[in-house]
């Protein structure tokens, strides 16, 4: 079979193209929207459908380099680690902190669930990981990310196996968000229908004034991060014995430099501007990840990781009703986090704000979830899942 070659270059050209078929598909594909599918997961997973296509044919297959692929992936987990405030978590109030808790929990329940199912299934049960945590609270960019680590322990195609399970989770992230909300409110008797009073309108406020000396702050702070903290990856990694995540140090790092700078008030952080860097890095290494899948290789793993899915949702389902709305209050905002929950329990924190956008239309708006389900989901939830995926990838490879 002829072995088309694509140099890092190649790769990165292929990646901002996949990038902008997504935009537009998404923009094109109303159902695609409506369930909060982000652009470089579509137009990467085009680019891998195609390349499966020419596999199965006997035609040829696409390979590239993936060096900058990484280089962006650090980039992004960077940009994650700036935005650990520590004051700023423990003034958010008891709500978030509680939610906080139980987004741990989740995530070692998420891991524990795929990995038995796996093992039960004569399966390795580092693919339980990447139908666990690393996809469903993780969503894309982390199963992308972790997936190469899951490969170098063992688990041959565990990129592929979380990137499909973590595009499982967007959809059902969205699909069961709402109506469980719903059944909250009405059995409870919390509210009652309003008329529609929300417009369709991005839930993300994307524009803000800013000055070019705020992005050379805000990316030197990064470059900065990524060569330190690949030090400090290094010397866990001897310290502990096994192999963390390559970017690990630097979400570390960034976290010192962000609260160090917030404490002695060296300047003030730029916030938006690694935020906005960071959805940059986030949609090119995606799109790279993705278009690189081989998903051949699923064919193997089947119908253990439907089982494994099939499991992670009656985990969500139970654990929302059962422990997330009850410990949250029982109330109206108790209804509306638990439906923000979902959302970012199973694929990104913008899965969240859609859900919740669609019970506050017919029901009214909970200006206390809008504030809690974004501090967890978009701001804290990825540090913590990372470290601890990172334990859990030790244990069991």
């Amino acid at each position: 079979m002829t072995e088309i070659q694509l140099n890092m270059y190649h790769a990165l050209a292929l990646g901002a193209a996949m990038y902008a078929l997504g935009l537009v598909l998404t923009k094109k594909i109303p159902v695609l929207s409506r369930f909060c599918i982000p652009a470089p997961l579509v137009g990467g997973l085009c680019f891998a459908v195609f390349n499966t296509i020419l596999y199965a044919t006997g035609t040829a297959v696409i390979t590239f380099d993936d060096t900058l692929q990484t280089v962006f992936m650090i980039m992004f987990f960077t940009t994650v680690g700036f935005t650990v405030s520590i004051p700023l978590l423990f003034k958010s109030g008891k709500a978030v902190i509680m939610l906080l808790i139980l987004s741990i929990v989740m995530i070692i329940l998420q891991n524990a669930v795929g990995s038995g199912v796996m093992a039960l299934m004569g399966k390795n049960p580092l693919f339980g990981l990447a139908c666990g945590s690393i996809s469903m609270i993780g969503g894309p960019g982390t199963a992308a990310g972790i997936g190469p680590d899951l490969d170098a322990a063992g688990a041959i195609g565990g990129t592929t196996v979380a990137v499909a399970a973590a595009t499982f989770g967007l959809i059902f992230g969205s699909l069961l968000g709402g109506p469980i909300a719903r059944k909250l409110i009405v059995k409870n008797h919390l509210r009652n229908e309003v008329v529609e009073q929300v417009t369709e309108e991005d839930a993300d406020d994307t524009h803000f004034t800013t000055h070019s000396n705020n992005f050379v702050y805000g990316f030197l702070l990064m470059l900065f991060c990524v060569g330190v903290g690949s030090i400090v990856t290094a010397g866990l990694t001897k310290l502990f014995g096994f192999n963390f995540p390559i970017y690990i140090g630097s979400m570390l790092v960034a976290v010192a430099v962000r609260n160090v700078i917030d404490h002695f008030k060296i300047m003030e952080f730029p916030t938006a501007e690694i935020s906005t860097m960071g959805n940059m890095f986030l949609a090119i290494f995606l799109s790279m990840a993705l278009s690189g899948l081989k998903l051949w290789q699923l064919v193997d793993l089947a119908l253990p990781m439907i089982v494994a899915l099939a499991a992670e949702v009656l985990l969500m389902v139970v654990f929302s009703l059962l422990v997330v709305f009850p410990i949250m209050g029982r109330d109206y905002d108790a209804a509306m986090i638990t439906a923000g929950f979902i959302g970012f329990g199973m694929g990104a924190t913008s899965n969240a704000m859609a859900n919740m956008q669609a019970v506050s239309r017919r029901y009214g708006p909970s200006p206390s979830a809008y504030f809690v389900i974004p501090m967890v989901g978009g701001l804290f939830n990825d540090f913590f899942n990372a470290a601890i995926i990172a334990f859990a990838i030790g244990l069991l490879a």
